[in-house]
């Protein structure tokens, strides 16, 4: 695989907004998660909320696509100076030129369910419902593309908790088929009614912030999130500088096994992480750190401790990072491989926030606390809802 320049990154969680408040974050192992209080749920269980999202308000021309996933993107895009670093590309490549390629599970959701929420005696939905630019999958490239006034490619990817992960998949294939010279990569997800009802429903949701990797973890914490990074081309001479961040390899697989548990022994997870070394040229000990994708489910996490034992052996430190975040859904992918850009730059492993005791039947070396330590390449794990996996290689430019 090509490699490709990540050349500026933002993102919003509950932890913050913008880069530095999340590595102040990361770096000391403060939480984003608090009591839900989400609309009127009533639910005994933590969320990951971003602060700030029911008032934000949208770009003059783009209020027909305001929802709270679009909202989530908004205020992203408005971190880290994202804003004058596509002004720069959108001049050096030209608007046709720069893909959007995005993930999403939820999408604009919570504005469909306040439709249906509201409709009349006779059922009608109100007038005031846009589906095409909320709910509507697509939405969140569509609202990107005009944001930035794009027209190349785009597309958005909807596959649970692997959305924005292969996400990076899709951007690259279109690169190498020279179907554009950059791109915007990442997403958002945000809270809404099915999913935090849908997850208590099926049992996977804690009333304490989540334990990823812990013996006593008994469910997730749902957050919500929106990270963005623009990708350009490194092949040309002098494009890729010592320092630089570099997305070199992906994998990608499908479990088969189930519609919504993994594969017990994480064959499906196993198969990604070694098709990410394959397109990388990378061998396991290449691998300095591992970002897992962990969300604190009993049989989740026991199963990519399996996939990354059997890959790395029990050497390699890993940790989960969403005792910090919750778990972003479709926005995990994007937010952990800023996550994992960060600790390249940093040369500091995260730990895994809330972790007390390690499973005492996993093999791989998970951190509880983060470790300062020399890093080249890393790697981060997104697994998602009915086996859908996605492992992302990261490299700092030497």
């Amino acid at each position: 695989m090509q490699s490709l320049r990540l050349s500026q990154m933002c993102i919003a969680t509950s932890l913050g907004r913008g880069l530095d408040t999340h590595w102040e974050a990361l770096r000391t192992g403060r939480s984003g998660l608090a009591p839900c209080v989400f609309e009127d749920v009533r639910l005994e269980t933590h969320v990951g909320a971003i602060d700030g999202l029911d008032h934000l308000e949208l770009p003059a021309g783009l209020r027909a696509y305001d929802c709270r996933n679009n909202r989530a993107a908004e205020l992203a895009l408005r971190q880290d100076g994202f804003d004058d670093a596509m002004a720069s590309a959108r001049e050096r490549y030209g608007a046709a030129r720069i893909g959007v390629f995005l993930g999403t599970s939820t999408s604009g959701i919570l504005e469909a369910e306040h439709a249906y929420q509201a409709r009349d005696a006779s059922g009608r939905l109100p007038a005031q419902f846009r589906y095409s630019t909320t709910h509507n999958t697509h939405s969140l490239a569509a609202f990107v593309q005009k944001r930035f006034g794009l027209s190349g490619p785009s597309l958005v990817v909807s596959c649970a908790c692997a959305s924005t992960g292969k996400a990076f998949g899709n951007a690259a294939r279109a690169m190498a088929a020279g179907l554009c010279d950059a791109a915007i990569v990442g997403g958002a997800d945000t809270l809404c009614l099915t999913t935090l009802h849908g997850f208590a429903s099926l049992q996977l949701v804690s009333p304490e912030p989540c334990r990823p990797c812990d013996g006593g973890r008994d469910g997730i914490s749902i957050g919500e999130a929106a990270g963005f990074v623009l990708l350009e081309r490194g092949d040309a001479p002098g494009a890729i500088r010592p320092g630089d961040i570099v997305f070199r390899g992906l994998g990608e697989s499908n479990d088969a096994y189930h519609m919504s548990s993994p594969h017990p022994e994480g064959a499906g997870a196993r198969l990604a992480i070694v098709r990410a070394l394959q397109a990388a040229g990378l061998e396991a000990g290449d691998i300095d750190y591992v970002n897992l994708h962990a969300t604190a489910t009993l049989v989740g996490d026991k199963a990519e401790d399996h996939a990354v034992f059997d890959v790395f052996g029990g050497q390699t430190p890993a940790s989960s990072t969403k005792g910090a975040t919750g778990h972003t859904l479709g926005a995990a992918g994007i937010v952990e491989a800023i996550f994992s850009a960060q600790a390249l730059q940093h040369q500091f492993m995260p730990g895994s926030v809330h972790l007390r005791a390690r499973d005492a039947g996993f093999r791989s070396n998970v951190l509880g606390r983060g470790e300062a330590r020399s890093m080249r390449r890393v790697m981060s794990n997104s697994f998602g809802f009915g086996g859908t996996n996605c492992s992302l290689i990261l490299e700092l430019a030497a």
